[in-house]
């Protein structure tokens, strides 16, 4: 098994657990506010990372390199906007509806990816995400 596919499915195992925890913890708050105490606690937790793996330097690297920091930026705000519509939804909907919607976004990656990045999708690959689209359509609906 690849390092990427262990990788990636403890991605998903945890973002699960996104969705759980914020549905409880959302109850009787604002959305908005929860998203940015939760950002703050990423953001703190990633610098610890960084600081344990001795790659603070990286830091003013990643400073430096002017199209790496806007694709970076740019990222940073997409997420950002997508944190704040997710707990908006976790508020008000089911997260049995809300969290296969927002796989919608593995859909959305693949068609961009095909897009501006010219990366290939195979026969396979293409039914796949289909798949995923169906699947997402057939749980949303009540």
């Amino acid at each position: 098994m690849g390092t990427w596919l262990i990788y990636a499915l403890l991605s998903a195992v945890t973002a699960a657990l996104v969705a759980i925890f914020g549905k409880i913890g959302l109850k009787d708050i604002d959305a908005n506010s929860a998203t940015a105490i939760r950002a703050v606690i990423m953001a703190l937790f990633l610098l610890g990372v960084v600081v344990v793996q001795g790659k603070v330097s990286q830091l003013g690297e990643i400073l430096t390199q002017r199209k790496a920091l806007t694709f970076i930026v740019m990222s940073g705000v997409a997420g950002a906007l997508s944190w704040l519509f997710y707990f908006l939804a976790l508020k008000v909907g089911k997260v049995s509806q809300v969290g296969p919607i927002d796989k919608l976004s593995v859909v959305i990656a693949v068609i961009l990816a095909f897009f501006l990045l010219g990366e290939k999708i195979s026969l396979l690959n293409a039914g796949g995400v289909i798949l995923i689209a169906v699947g997402v359509i057939m749980v949303a609906i009540k």
